[in-house]
């Protein structure tokens, strides 16, 4: 009997970017989030929190596509070490209508 193990190389480094996110309501209902850095970046939502949901999986995605195709991200990051534990945590400012 052959038994393979696979091993899975560790993260040593986090790197986080600020997703700077303007929300506005829409006319016709639901909400619109932009980020202004990143023109490419929105999302929609019934709710400010599902807006700022889908553009963070949008931006998620974006990142993922431009680091594949070594494209610049316009967003800031900073480097961290990975913590020992798997949770992790997301950083956004979020400015919202009055």
């Amino acid at each position: 009997m052959v038994i393979m193990v696979k091993t899975i190389k560790r993260l040593e480094k986090i790197r986080k970017y600020n997703l700077p996110i303007k929300i506005s309501e829409e006319k016709e209902g639901g909400f619109i989030a932009v980020c202004p850095q990143w023109q490419v970046c929105y999302a929609q939502g019934d709710t400010i929190d599902e807006a700022a949901s889908e553009i963070l999986s949008v931006a998620a995605s974006l990142i993922e596509i431009y680091q594949e195709e070594g494209l610049k991200i316009p967003l800031k990051a900073r480097i961290q070490k990975a913590p020992k534990t798997k949770d992790f945590s997301f950083e956004f400012p979020v400015i919202v209508p009055a």
